[in-house]
């Protein structure tokens, strides 16, 4: 149905900022570092994609505790003219990692750091796909920008310098190769020292200097054959195989092979969409969680419209209860689907919404309630509500805490230039702390298998040559057709839910895109966490203070197990807007952390 509002409760005006408007401009949870390379690429005249890829590669720099380039990304590139396509840069399992192997070797679940924990690499070929098929400057114009910063280095920032040092002791004791390059003297670096990696640059520059000097995509496409077959690979494939510490406290090998290496290609599928409120909603498809935002909006099409603003009691009530629904079948159905690849559009559709809908009631659910699929068991996961997983150095998701605040955790980039073309980009995965450094190339493995369950009932069960369900979920808005709007955010299992916010406040409550970012945000943790050690709450919400004491309390009357959050904690949204009959363009950012940044002209 169509919903009709003059206009959500109003934003707190005197905190928010009006967004950047220009004729070219991008957003980022990232590094202002990586938002300046993006900036200077699209001055210099590279397009959307150039910039991007740029400033990913930069990411591996000056971020190295959020994303590296043994971790993955999920992408959607919308050309000018041309129908959106997700960049699937997801990784699988090597074909040694089978569930009877790893429950062989005592473990139970897959080790939330480590190199059993490690797909396939995906986020460098992804990047260099991305350049080939939609860029327009040359790899090593783009690569520039990373060696220079990994040469010369950059001050350390408080939330890496942090990172480093709760890994110190880790990585003296059991993990010598990261101790060589991250600490200094051995010790970890104060914030604002400044830190490079030198071996990342030779590695980089050695890429380079076996691409050839054929035409452009001829260079790209050798630099693409180095990294899957080449010395690099051989590199991955020797770290792996050493014996080192893995989150279960034992020294263990990993199972990558050569043949994996050279088996993966990033490339281009079809998005699912979803129409909203006069916009088509784009996101990658099941084996990434992005088909949730798709299912609670498909819900909440079939609720009373003043139960949608996010700002009052009844609004939050709502949109938690139809992200529960929504998560509990992304928990019990989604997977790799690449067999199947329409088998779960049903969960899609007006009438699986309504029905899941009509499950709204007054009241907070407790319980884990997936829907019903014609030929499909729902998968019930281990849901754990207690405490007693101790932490351990390096595992689970790098900087989100178990209230969902966050320092960090991911980056995201969404970039329009002043042709049309809009990319989001959301890379994550080889964060220094998941893996040893491999010595030779500067960068670590990734630990995104630890989403794969050690249970062939489930359908993201761990299993040779399938990917791992990410929590990687970009988004891209069109209008009638064309894209005009690219947004994302870090947060793992938060992602899509704050995307949600943002997507009705602006859609349907009229709000702009900084209006929403800076409203207060909040998600439910009653799910089965993506990441070790799976924590659920039953009921669970987490919530800023800014929200009002009035709406805090009438959720835990209805039910809600409520953490009130800081009153700037919750959220790390970046958005950029396009109006496709003018040609101009805006960007927003969070403020929340210190961590996003929007820039153009």
């Amino acid at each position: 149905m169509t919903v009709a509002v003059d206009r959500f409760t109003a934003p707190p005006t005197h905190l928010s900022r009006p967004q950047l408007e220009g004729s070219f401009g991008m957003s980022a949870t990232t590094h202002w570092v990586s938002t300046a390379v993006a900036q200077s690429v699209l001055e210099r005249g590279g397009n959307s994609f150039d910039a991007a890829v740029a400033a990913g590669f930069v990411m591996h720099v000056v971020e190295p505790h959020l994303n590296g380039p043994g971790g993955d990304l999920v992408g959607i590139v919308a050309p000018a003219g041309a129908e959106p396509r997700i960049v699937m840069g997801q990784g699988p399992a090597p074909r040694d990692a089978t569930i009877e192997r790893y429950r062989a070797s005592g473990l139970d679940s897959v080790p939330g750091a480590g190199a059993l924990a490690a797909a396939v690499p995906g986020a460098v070929d992804a990047w260099l796909w991305m350049l080939r098929e939609h860029g327009s400057w040359d790899v090593a114009d783009v690569l520039a920008y990373a060696i220079h910063y990994a040469e010369t280095g950059q001050p350390l920032l408080r939330s890496a310098a942090d990172t480093i040092a709760t890994m110190a002791a880790h990585f003296t004791e059991h993990w010598p190769t990261s101790a060589r390059t991250w600490l200094v003297d051995g010790r970890a670096p104060e914030p604002g020292t400044v830190l490079g990696n030198p071996v990342y640059a030779r590695t980089l520059r050695r890429l380079l200097d076996g691409a050839g000097t054929g035409g452009r995509t001829a260079r790209i496409d050798a630099v693409r054959s180095q990294w899957r077959s080449g010395f690099v690979a051989a590199a991955i494939v020797g770290s792996s195989a050493r014996a080192h510490r893995h989150a279960d406290g034992r020294d263990r090998p990993g199972v990558l092979a050569a043949a994996d290496l050279a088996g993966f290609e990033a490339h281009a599928e079809r998005p699912l969409t979803l129409d909203f409120h006069g916009h088509t909603v784009v996101k990658a498809p099941f084996w990434s969680q992005g088909p949730v935002l798709l299912q609670a909006l498909a819900i909440l099409r079939h609720v009373d419209p003043a139960d949608l603003d996010p700002s009052t009691e009844r609004g939050v009530h709502t949109i938690v209860e139809a992200l529960k629904l929504a998560m509990a079948d992304r928990d019990a159905y989604y997977g790799d689907s690449a067999d199947d690849p329409g088998g779960l559009r049903e969960l899609l559709t007006p009438g699986y919404a309504a029905g899941r809908a009509r499950e709204i009631t007054d009241e907070a659910s407790r319980g884990f309630r997936p829907g019903t699929l014609p030929g499909r068991t729902p998968y019930i996961p281990p849901l754990r509500s207690d405490d007693g997983a101790a932490a351990v150095a390096g595992s689970g998701e790098p900087t989100v805490r178990l209230d969902g605040e966050t320092r960090g955790d991911t980056v995201h980039i969404d970039v329009v230039d002043r042709w049309g073309n809009l990319v989001s980009v959301t890379p994550s995965g080889g964060w220094l702390q998941s893996n040893p450094t491999i010595p030779e190339l500067g960068f670590c493995l990734g630990t995104r298998l630890q989403m794969s369950w050690l249970d062939g009932r489930s359908p993201s069960a761990l299993a040779p040559g399938k990917r791992p369900r990410t929590t990687l979920t970009p988004t891209v808005l069109l209008r009638d057709g064309v894209a005009v709007s690219a947004l994302g955010s870090p947060g793992g299992d938060q992602q899509d839910q704050w995307q949600l916010l943002y997507l009705l406040r602006t859609l349907v409550g009229g709000y702009t895109p900084q209006e929403a970012i800076d409203s207060p945000m909040f998600h439910t943790t009653a799910i089965a966490g993506s990441f070790w050690p799976r924590h659920w709450t039953p009921a669970g919400l987490v919530i800023e203070e800014r929200i009002g004491a009035g709406v805090i309390e009438g959720l835990r009357r209805r039910g809600h197990d409520v953490t009130v959050s800081g009153p700037w904690s919750l959220g790390r949204l970046s958005a950029v807007i396009r109006d496709p009959l003018t040609g101009r363009v805006g960007a927003a950012a969070n403020p929340r952390g210190a961590q996003g940044y929007a820039a153009g002209r």
